[in-house]
């Protein structure tokens, strides 16, 4: 995958986000919940755009393992709302598996980033 697939990869995650935080019912937890979300599952986009434009090889791994906290502090709060939404229950559960692909993609870069790395 490459760098323009996976930016648009993460933004349309985002505005996966956001859609269905508009579908959920408005209260206290939902709305603190979402208000979470919406932050830290709009940063995995905005923080991958970043490494993009990274100026070194230490700056793209550090901007990736923001991109890596941000995923899966989006998985958490997905995980709550879950128990508070069962009716919404499995677009929760399909906003939370790309997440967690997308954090395998991550992850698998940093590791990689990692290896080539070492062999300098």
């Amino acid at each position: 995958m490459n760098s323009e697939t996976l930016k648009a990869r993460t933004k349309a995650y985002s505005i996966s986000i956001a859609k269905l935080i508009i579908e959920l019912p408005h209260n206290v937890i939902n709305k603190n919940y979402s208000n979470q979300l919406i932050r830290c599952s709009s940063s995995v986009g905005a923080n991958y755009r970043a490494a993009c434009r990274a100026k070194s090889t230490a700056d793209f791994l550090n901007k990736l393992k923001i991109v890596e906290e941000e995923l899966d502090e989006t998985m958490f709060f997905l995980e709550l709302l879950a128990e508070f939404n069962t009716d919404k229950k499995q677009v929760i559960q399909e906003n939370w598996r790309e997440a967690n692909e997308l954090l395998s993609i991550v992850v698998s870069s940093i590791v990689t980033i990692r290896k080539k790395g070492q062999k300098l």
